[in-house]
């Protein structure tokens, strides 16, 4: 990776060359993936670290005390440890490993919201939410009575036990100032959940800063491997949770007349873990890391400015979403009555990539009176020019 010493600024055709899959063309042209929104292309490094992983050390973890198990352990628990001081949080152990933050929503919404939500309470989310954030909360709602409706009426009628929202939309870009909303819901007595899928790959994102009880991200999205990502939560709160899933590895104690549960965070990572893809997130931690993420985030507001200015001169275009000092990199918009799907064909045969849909966001999609929108990612990376030489990966333990 290279990154200038000199004010931490990027150098984005330095950082093109760390992503292999720039080292082909697309159509003949070489690609401009714009669509990390959606899920992110992963750096070589993440790439070898989990090649590596699978080459000299792969083996089940907290189950063996050959080399391997030892050496798989330490990579996983290594792994747990630069995502705690990814988010700042306070403790290891409230870190909990899961596929994706849609299961690490899940998980809340289940083991915590199926314990502590009755008829009359309430759930208060907006309408920016993607699906991960909204459905398991109107689906526990929907069993438990909860209404669903505005602050004021909420909080005048009801008992309000979650608040629930993103800290950047992943379909306008929005990056919420959550911190009013955080001390209204524990001025409530409420617990506070955020979806930080689509912020941590570009800002600093501090559990202790936010005041949050819950935080959400998924490895897919910051330059890791999917199948992974993690949930924090606050130790108080996951010690009296039940767990989400249950089997291998998650108990303390089987008998025929009653299961204990494991400590934290073992209690609520059933089964054999996603070993190597913890590898490979720790890895993209660390490239995110190296980086930084307040250079990264500097880089993109100066991108999505530029292309919010640009795109504006265009004839009959549609841009959704807050000014450039309110976003991340996100730009969704719409081109007169051409579908978003055509906009998205026309341009993958330029060799850029965007998303074309209703981003897994269609209460938003309803709200804006479309059906779809064309969306796209300004990430660090975006410079196309001349394709990289290719480079030899360098595999070792």
């Amino acid at each position: 990776m290279a990154v200038s010493t000199d004010r931490k600024q990027l150098d984005a055709r330095a950082l093109r060359a760390d992503f292999p899959i720039f080292e082909q063309l697309i159509h003949g042209k070489p690609l401009a993936y714009l669509d990390s929104a959606n899920s992110s292309q992963k750096p070589r490094q993440v790439i070898d670290a989990m090649s590596a992983f699978y080459e000299t050390s792969y083996a089940n973890v907290h189950r063996a005390v050959h080399v391997l198990g030892e050496r798989a352990t330490a990579g996983l628990e290594g792994a747990r440890e630069k995502v705690r001081t990814f988010l700042n949080a306070p403790e290891t152990r409230e870190v909990i490993f899961v596929r994706n933050a849609t299961e690490a929503l899940n998980l809340v919404a289940y083991s915590w919201g199926g314990n502590n939500l009755g008829p009359g309470d309430a759930v208060v989310v907006t309408e920016l939410e993607h699906h991960s954030n909204f459905v398991p909360w109107q689906y526990i709602a929907h069993r438990q009575e909860v209404d669903l409706s505005g602050l004021d009426a909420i909080a005048r009628d009801h008992t309000v036990k979650v608040v629930a929202t993103n800290l950047v939309s992943n379909a306008l870009g929005t990056i919420h100032d959550v911190g009013p909303l955080t001390r209204w819901a524990h001025g409530q007595g409420a617990i506070f959940v955020c979806d930080a899928a689509q912020a941590a790959p570009h800002m600093h994102v501090d559990v202790q800063a936010l005041d949050c009880d819950f935080l959400a991200i998924s490895g897919h999205k910051m330059c890791g491997p999917s199948g992974i990502g993690a949930l924090w939560g606050r130790a108080e709160l996951l010690q009296k949770m039940e767990p989400f899933l249950l089997g291998g590895h998650m108990i303390n104690s089987v008998r025929y007349e009653k299961t204990t549960w494991g400590e934290l965070p073992h209690k609520f990572e059933a089964g054999t873990s996603p070993i190597a893809e913890a590898v490979g997130l720790g890895a993209a931690v660390d490239y995110l890391e190296a980086a930084g993420p307040d250079a990264i985030e500097a880089h993109e507001h100066e991108l999505v400015a530029y292309a919010l200015e640009r795109m504006a001169e265009v004839p009959g275009i549609t841009l959704y979403g807050p000014p450039a000092e309110r976003r991340a990199g996100v730009v969704s918009f719409n081109l007169e009555d051409i579908h978003p799907h055509d906009v998205a064909q026309i341009l993958d045969r330029q060799g850029v990539a965007i998303r074309a849909g209703h981003h897994c966001c269609q209460p938003l999609m309803h709200k804006l009176g479309v059906a779809a929108t064309n969306r796209e990612l300004l990430p660090v990376h975006a410079a196309r020019g001349d394709r990289p030489a290719r480079r030899r990966p360098a595999h070792g333990p």
